[in-house]
């Protein structure tokens, strides 16, 4: 279970107390959700769970310097370097979750990683907050991620419908861009864990 978007230390907090097994920081300067390295390093700092930096173009040096200037644990990169920066993350053996796009014939194999199955946009890498038809994700036997406009009051039907591996949610607990809603998050997890 991961809560993404995090950029406040009490956010952090909550999202770690409730259970969240990963919690992920957005180094995109154009999101309502962006923080710095230097931010991010400091929100993970000795947090007991995996740390997710999502990026935006950073090629697979970069992406390097960035998870070690910061410490966190692993990445979920898009834009046009997320192939080759997926595969020397994932060679050093650090955590990829891979954005890939559900689709009736999607194939997962080849991906490096953990796919994170996410509402496609032709605006956004990302993030849309809108959920897609789980069907395309329903009869899926490798392990992936969903993502996309989940929330506590989708939760529980989405993993009973799909059965990920995982669960991703950002916007869908907030009060405002970048503002965890502290009871959404809890419920959020709460139920994600009972189901």
């Amino acid at each position: 279970m991961k809560v993404c978007g995090l950029t406040d230390p009490r956010d952090v907090a909550v999202a770690v107390g409730a259970g969240a097994d990963a919690v992920g920081f957005v180094n995109v300067p154009a999101s309502p959700r962006f923080v710095t390295l230097e931010r991010a390093r400091e929100l993970a700092e000795g947090l007991p769970t995996a740390t997710v930096l999502l990026t935006v173009d950073l090629d697979p040096d970069a992406a390097l310097d960035a998870l070690e200037r910061t410490g966190i644990t692993g990445i979920q990169p898009y834009g046009d370097h997320r192939v080759a920066t997926a595969a020397a993350v994932h060679a050093t053996g650090r955590l990829v979750l891979f954005p890939t796009h559900p689709a009736p014939d999607l194939d997962l194999t080849g991906i490096v990683g953990i796919p994170l199955l996410d509402t496609p946009s032709t605006t956004k890498l990302g993030g849309t907050g809108r959920s897609f038809n789980w069907q395309l994700a329903a009869s899926l036997k490798d392990r992936f991620v969903l993502a996309g406009g989940l929330g506590p009051q989708n939760i529980v039907e989405a993993i009973s419908q799909v059965r990920p591996w995982g669960v991703d949610a950002s916007s869908g607990l907030e009060q405002a861009p970048g503002r965890k809603d502290h009871g959404m998050v809890a419920d959020f997890l709460n139920k994600a864990k009972a189901t």
